[in-house]
This record gives structure tokens, C-alpha cells and sequence, in this order.
């Protein structure tokens, strides 16, 4: 039997939750990973500083030459009211979610081999829409639209693009998300009420260990679907939300979500 080749792999955001532990199965497989983070990585840099990402990506091609696959990881969360949210938190989850991957994917093509993958983890977030999480929910959304455009425009060579919608991860990703719980007479106490009730499934979540491995199976296959939505719920509701009109399903998320007592 032909033994595997041995891959080079560039994570953004691999020195915490699913990007640090998908890290460790890729080394445990033999594989050279190259992480990039904002802090306690190979390489440190702000993902949606595209200079100093392609300062890394320069880095990392003159030790590897080319890059079979790109895992963007990278990413952070944001909740509040779209009325009452500071722009600059807007800006920074934009920049972070949507040209963060952007410029990963832009830094990273020229040295690609032609057989490469670009794994964009997305959320079902992407989705569903909730409410106050605005902001996440459609820079998530934006994410997967964006692997599914660049699948379009790659479609003449061989490297592939996915996005993979995660279920709830138990991750430090809800600790470290940044919560508005600025309020006033239109929303009183639902911004925060409603984030302890999204907040409560903590206990619900996936571990960190399973949902990696799942990523890991998914990475590895020989052809990857445009999107992949992990979770039974999420895939359950994904398809039976399409027999039904918008109205009705906001209808039904806002009232699991939307909490005033």
C-alpha cells in the first residue's frame, strides 16, 4: 500500500477550540501545520490585517514551498441589538469573520498545489438567524456564501472549497464572545434575557473533541460537498425548513429565542 503523503496545513485561529484541537490530529497524523493567531501560534497576526498575513504566508512558504490545505478558524462572536451595538464592534466582527477568511484565502492561493482545499468553518449560524446575534449570524452567512462563490470560480482547476457548519461547541467561544447587553424601552430586558436563553444550552453542546474529529473526517475526504451541516437538529431543521414559507419559521425561531421573562 502506497504510504500517504504528508501534508502542509495552514489553520487560522489554531491556538484555541476547534482550530487548536484540529491542529493536534493533523500532527498526530504526521502532518506539518503552520498556525496562525492572534496570540501563542506559529505565526501571530490580526486575520483581517491582510499585511501582516501575508507577511506569514510569505513566512510559510519559504520553509514549506506549497500548501495543500487552508483551514480558516479564525473568528469571534458578537451579540447585542442592531439599533444599539457600537459600530466599531460591528467593524471588528466583519473584519475578523468576512475578510479575515478573505484574506487567508486571497494569501494563500498563489502558493497552493493544485489538488489543494480550503476549508472555511462557517456556523449554523449561517443558517438560522437569532435574534441579537445579527451580526454573527450574517458574517457567518457571508462566510459561506463567499465558499461557495470561490468553489464557482475554482471550478476550472482541481483545488476544492467547502464550508462547514459546526452544531454548538463547547468551546471558551461563548466566554470569550462579546456581549452588548446595552437596552432601551423598545427591548427592555430581551437582549439579556434572550442571551441566557441561548446561553443555557452550554451543557447541550458538542464536545470539542467530537466535533473535531467530525472537521478532520471531513477534511480528509477525496471530494467535498460545497457545505456541510453537522448536528442531527441542524441538519433535521435545515431540510424541514424549507417547506415552509420565512415568515412562519422566523415565526417559530423568535419565539424559542426571543425572551422577555
Amino acid at each position: 500500500m502506497k504510504k500517504k503523503e504528508k501534508l502542509n496545513i495552514v489553520i487560522t485561529g489554531s491556538s484555541s477550540g476547534i482550530g487548536k484541537n484540529l491542529r493536534k490530529l493533523f500532527e498526530e497524523r504526521g502532518d506539518k501545520v503552520f498556525g496562525i493567531s492572534i496570540a501563542d501560534d506559529d505565526f501571530i497576526a490580526d486575520v483581517s490585517d491582510k499585511s501582516a498575513l501575508q507577511n506569514c504566508f510569505n513566512e510559510i512558504e519559504k520553509q514549506a514551498g506549497k500548501i495543500d490545505m487552508l483551514i480558516n478558524c479564525a473568528g469571534f462572536g458578537l451579540s447585542g441589538a442592531i439599533e444599539l451595538i457600537d459600530e466599531k464592534q460591528i467593524e471588528k466582527e466583519y473584519a475578523v469573520n468576512v475578510l479575515g477568511t478573505t484574506y487567508a484565502i486571497q494569501c494563500c492561493l498563489p502558493i497552493m498545489n493544485e489538488k489543494a482545499k480550503i476549508i472555511n468553518i462557517s456556523s449554523a449560524c449561517a443558517l438560522f438567524p437569532l435574534p441579537f446575534r445579527a451580526f454573527y449570524c450574517s458574517s457567518k452567512s457571508a462566510v459561506s456564501m463567499l465558499s461557495d462563490c470561490l468553489r464557482m470560480e475554482l471550478c476550472k482547476t482541481k483545488i476544492q472549497s467547502t464550508a462547514i457548519c459546526p452544531c454548538d461547541v463547547k468551546t471558551n467561544f461563548t466566554k470569550n464572545r462579546v456581549k452588548s447587553y446595552v437596552t432601551n424601552e423598545r427591548y427592555k430586558d430581551a437582549i439579556a434575557l434572550s442571551a441566557q436563553r441561548i446561553d443555557s444550552r452550554e451543557d447541550k453542546r458538542m464536545s470539542v473533541e467530537k466535533a473535531t474529529q467530525i472537521i478532520f473526517k471531513i477534511a480528509n475526504k477525496k471530494k467535498l460537498k460545497p457545505q456541510y451541516v453537522m448536528g442531527t437538529r441542524n441538519k433535521i431543521m435545515y431540510q424541514i425548513q424549507k417547506f415552509f414559507p420565512k415568515s412562519f419559521v422566523l415565526k417559530v425561531l423568535t419565539k424559542i429565542f426571543y425572551r422577555t421573562k
